[in-house]
């Protein structure tokens, strides 16, 4: 275990840090301390296997795990081939469209870059942890065209917007305290998926008592359903928020579970 972190570390590149919208964001959440970022970690080139990974730390849609969830990942994808895109998207602050805008602009900058970072335009995904997870599948439902990831990594996500199914805090934070029906519905995820779904990773605790795991089981029978390969892992014990910390019991074998699903297409 030590040796493979020596490795990954190793691998890890200094990122490139840039500013989402340079020329000001399409939809303003009325916080202009509040700036979109991106840091680039691309692997090296003659590691490189074209494929990038744009990442969704979480926090309720009010802060961020940056770290933990976001850019101490950068070795295990750099270490295999990977570039690592890590995303502070800008909190909603009430104009719910303001996450979904960052993220989705995102997916459009690694591939308007993908030549220079050499990356492979149809081998781009996206990965988030609990709100993080609710951007990332948002993207990976409603997105069109160059903002379309081509697959999907989900730790513990908040999936739907119903109420006693949902994180409170998150929806409260997205769509406000009294969202519209039709509000709720259309960031209720499970809903949306279809065959132009990309396929999925999903992976959480039983013992989780802030995102109830019924938000990744409706997800899974949808993308099921609808015939979208996926991969769902439970794992007995470790709550809400373990990202890729090592304290997490089970953290090797979501490390090398990650790995063999990451490889298998």
């Amino acid at each position: 275990m030590t040796m493979m972190l020596v490795a990954m570390s190793a691998a890890a590149q200094k990122p490139i840090e840039m500013n989402l919208w340079p020329e000001g964001p399409k939809t303003s959440n009325n916080d202009p301390k509040d700036m979109a970022k991106v840091w680039v970690y691309l692997p090296n080139e003659k590691k490189a296997t074209g494929r990038a990974v744009v990442c969704c730390p979480g926090g309720g849609y009010t802060h961020l795990a940056m770290d933990h969830e976001g850019h101490e990942w950068a070795p295990f994808f750099t270490s295999q081939g990977i570039a690592l895109i890590v995303l502070k998207y800008r909190m909603p602050h009430g104009v719910w469209q303001v996450p979904g805008e960052d993220a989705e602009e995102t997916m459009r900058l690694v591939r308007r870059n993908a030549k220079e970072w050499h990356i492979n335009t149809k081998d781009v995904g996206i990965m988030g942890f609990s709100a993080g997870g609710h951007l990332a599948s948002t993207v990976a439902t409603h997105a069109t065209g160059d903002a379309l990831p081509n697959f999907q990594i989900l730790f513990y996500p908040v999936i739907s917007m119903e109420q006693g199914v949902t994180h409170q805090g998150s929806r409260d934070n997205l769509l406000g305290k009294k969202p519209k029906r039709k509000l709720v519905n259309e960031y209720c995820n499970e809903q949306h998926i279809g065959h132009h779904t990309p396929r999925a990773f999903l992976a959480l605790a039983h013992d989780d008592k802030a995102v109830p795991p019924v938000n990744s089981l409706n997800y899974y029978e949808e993308l099921y359903t609808n015939k979208v390969p996926a991969s769902m892992h439970i794992y007995p014990s470790g709550g809400h928020g373990f990202g890729i910390r090592q304290s997490f019991a089970y953290h090797l074998e979501m490390m090398l579970e990650l790995k063999a699903w990451l490889s298998s297409f």
